[in-house]
């Protein structure tokens, strides 16, 4: 279970709590992410690959530039450094390493950072970093120290503590073994001051993949990243005085555009709202204590106070409370009304949670039972029946983690939330038509991932705003990833959905067609031409219910049947007059 939690980080404190202490006797690790870029400045990385490929310099500033971005989206907060080293000339607080320049300190991501790092791109960018930067000795043990300095003036708590290190050469001091081991040292000091160093050769063709790597990085997503933290830490209730303390995780959020944030207008700072409530007769400031709520009742208004409100609401202490256990084949698919969580211990609140959640875990699984439970899982919440289903830990051939162990929480309905609906009576599809049907989904049948699809909207959203900020000419463009895939799926169908059609569809039909234009009136005296009377028998009509061809019949037709038997229509729509036929002809005679 520790690979899971590894990951899936408590992460509940918010950044404004990152100046402060942690409390005792918690062991997380919150706070925001860091990243350092440190980049080899020497000519190798300037030289172009074959056929006017793009150098490794300059790719390198693609991949920096993709993790700007990315990471002014999906998590603005985190601090981004950039470091260049084996240059001519040097720039690091008080010039104290040699040949090594700080680019970008650590901090947030912003617009003009990125606006940066495109200055350096290209042939521009490369003439650019010529007379910025330059090149010369490198030394990589006193860029790893540089690096590590960088952190001496965050105040602020720091969740990781990341160095990716990208250069084309595999001996960056040229042999010289006194500085390849001050090097191996200090990356050595890092690691043990929880320092992550990622190397990356970025020169095409060598060994690590390294081209899978920097493809990684280009390809990322521009997308929200979602803090790994619990939605509530509550206690199961296993028996008098046996609980084991464990929290309920969202696996699944809905994606949303971030909320518009207003600014001052004169400073351009974000305005920060405050609430107050007056008294309407004399207009001074109530206090929290003075608020009241108020319940109409027989004419009399009853006033009631906030913790009598409260205590109202409050059916008991937030918790889960085992029941019982049923068989799996007792839990219905429709069951299942509101998206699930998931259930994990939490060992660091009550000791011997993991043990003891794993053997409940364990068992439930070889009984292939759930166990019922009653949920509150915060306070003044309502009380909730849920299921607890077992899931078992699954792994891949390389023995990581795909699916954690613990318990998948399913909301119960109550008598209440099922309901019994009275569905119209339709026509029923033959034997010929459903098989069809059945081939053409066969056909276009295909496996869904939700990581393969993104939201349009959010994405052009994003891509908007990047080309506000930037002063772009016009927004990237979006390749909207939910729009069907016509000429692949007609190669796929062939004649399915023309034998469809002649199955369902009367002869000649065409639902694209415009619909047939009403008839003018007469030239003389100015009335509607009269329309001719249909009739049809009732034999007729039983036969069109018993094929279900009514809908090759016209409206006028239906409406005529209606009333030579005595049925009363209140529309005109077809498929209103075809369920009238259905209901005269099914009822009892």
């Amino acid at each position: 279970m520790a690979d899971w939690t590894s990951y899936y980080r408590n992460e509940d404190e918010e950044e404004e709590q990152e100046d402060g202490e942690q409390s005792a006797g918690e062991e997380r690790l919150t706070g925001r992410d860091s990243l350092v870029f440190l980049v080899d400045a020497s000519k190798e990385m300037f030289i172009k690959g074959e056929d006017g490929a793009p150098s490794n310099f300059d790719m390198t500033m693609q991949v920096v530039r993709t993790v700007y971005t990315s990471k002014i989206i999906s998590s603005h907060r985190d601090l981004i450094a950039l470091v260049f080293y084996g240059t001519e000339h040097s720039k690091n607080p008080n010039d104290t390493f040699k040949h090594v320049y700080v680019y970008h300190d650590l901090d947030e991501p912003g617009a003009k950072r990125v606006q940066d790092v495109d200055a350096l791109r290209g042939e521009k960018g490369a003439k650019l970093a010529a007379e910025t930067l330059g090149c010369g000795p490198s030394s990589l043990g006193d860029a790893l120290w540089c690096c590590a300095n960088l952190y001496s003036d965050i105040k602020l708590r720091l969740s990781h503590k990341r160095l990716m290190i990208f250069t084309c050469r595999e001996q960056p001091h040229g042999g010289d073994n006194v500085k390849d081991r001050q090097a191996r040292t200090k990356a050595s000091d890092l690691k043990e001051t929880a320092f992550v160093i990622i190397y990356l050769i970025s020169e095409l063709g060598l060994q690590l993949e390294p081209c899978e790597k920097l493809d990684d990085l280009q390809k990322r997503v521009r997308a929200k990243e979602q803090k790994k933290r619990a939605t509530a830490r509550i206690n199961l209730c296993l028996g008098d005085g046996l609980n084991v303390a464990v929290g309920l995780y969202a696996t699944a959020v809905t994606a949303r555009k971030p909320p518009p944030v207003k600014l001052y207008r004169e400073s351009n700072e974000a305005v920060r709202s405050k609430t107050r409530t007056f008294h309407t007769q004399t207009g001074s400031l109530l206090l929290p204590s003075e608020i009241k709520k108020a319940q109409t009742y027989g004419k009399k208004q009853i006033e009631m106070e906030k913790d009598e409100v409260d205590f109202i609401k409050k059916f008991d202490d937030p918790g889960l409370v085992l029941m019982g256990f049923k068989p799996m084949e007792k839990l219905k698919l429709h069951h299942h009304i509101k998206p699930s969580v998931f259930l994990y211990p939490e060992e660091g609140e009550i000791k011997g949670s993991a043990c003891l959640f794993s053997a409940l875990l364990k068992k439930c699984s070889e009984k292939n039972v759930y166990a019922l439970c009653r949920c509150i899982a915060r306070r003044n919440n309502p009380p909730r029946f849920v299921a607890l289903v077992p899931q078992n830990e699954e792994v891949d051939d390389a023995k990581v983690q795909i699916n954690p162990p613990g318990f998948n929480v399913i909301y119960l309905p109550y008598a209440d939330d099922v309901r019994t609906l009275d569905l119209p009576r339709c026509t029923s599809a033959s034997q010929e038509q459903v098989d069809k049907m059945k081939d053409i989904v066969t056909k276009l049948r295909f496996k869904y991932k939700s990581d393969a699809f993104e939201n349009p909207v959010i994405q052009k959203h994003y891509r908007n705003l990047e080309a506000l900020a930037l002063d772009m000419m016009a927004p990237e463009e979006v390749e909207d990833l939910i729009m069907p895939k016509v000429e692949q799926i007609d190669r796929r169908l062939g004649s399915l959905v023309d034998e469809f059609k002649n199955l369902v569809y009367p002869a000649n039909y065409n639902p694209e067609s415009k619909p047939a234009a009403k008839r003018k009136t007469a030239d003389s005296g100015g009335g509607a031409e009269k329309k001719p009377k249909v009739e049809v028998s009732m034999d007729q009509i039983k036969v069109h219910v018993q094929n279900g061809t009514l809908g090759k019949l016209t409206v006028p037709v239906l409406k005529e049947a209606c009333k030579q038997f005595g049925v009363r229509t209140t529309g005109t729509k077809k498929q209103e007059l075809i369920d009238l036929h259905f209901q005269f002809f099914l009822l009892p005679t």
